[in-house]
């Protein structure tokens, strides 16, 4: 996305946040409308399996709660996807303690032109999320978060609590890994 689609996007956000500051509801409902679908790719790619929908949830409730906090240093979506990311992680450490595994899967994805193209698809989809799976956590979260969501490295540091240099390091090794990985 261009700099200004991002500044337009932006400056949406601002405005829905200022109406829903105001007391406008059908704010709050535009604000999911736009962020939902990408908050739940972004967890799907996190490797959420159960309850998306449920983790999409919580993360609104989460924002909506802390948004008259919201200093606009990030966009919206990065913030959630922040937030996000924090709650995957506290389940995670919960399931943890209470000796549960973790079940991880990736979304299969395929295109829709024909029975051939499908398979293709399907199978490549299929490799590419075992490539994906096979990278370490913090590298299949900045992947994601570039490859799938077009975010920046800024933006990415910003998500993932980390420097711009090592979201720009962890993405250039696991883009040399998913092609080692599909090469094979």
């Amino acid at each position: 996305m261009i700099e200004a689609e991002r500044e337009d996007e932006a400056s949406l956000d601002r405005a829905l946040i200022e109406r829903w500051r105001d007391g406008d509801e059908r704010a709050a409902t535009a604000i999911v409308e736009r962020h939902a679908p990408a908050l739940a790719r972004f967890a799907s790619r996190l490797g959420v399996t159960d309850d998306v929908e449920e983790l999409v949830q919580d993360t609104f409730v989460r924002a909506f709660a802390a948004l008259d906090g919201f200093r606009a240093d990030s966009s919206l979506r990065t913030w959630l996807f922040t937030i996000e990311r924090r709650l995957v992680l506290d389940r995670r450490r919960a399931a943890k303690r209470r000796g549960q595994d973790v079940e991880m899967d990736e979304e299969h994805a395929a295109t829709g032109y024909g029975p051939l193209d499908t398979l293709i698809a399907d199978e490549l989809s299929q490799r590419m999320g075992r490539a994906i799976e096979r990278l370490s956590r913090m590298q299949r979260e900045v992947f994601t978060l570039r490859v799938q969501e077009g975010r920046s490295y800024k933006e990415i540091a910003g998500i993932l609590d980390s420097s711009e240099g090592a979201a720009r390091v962890h993405y250039h090794n696991a883009v040399r890994a998913v092609k080692e990985f599909l090469d094979d």
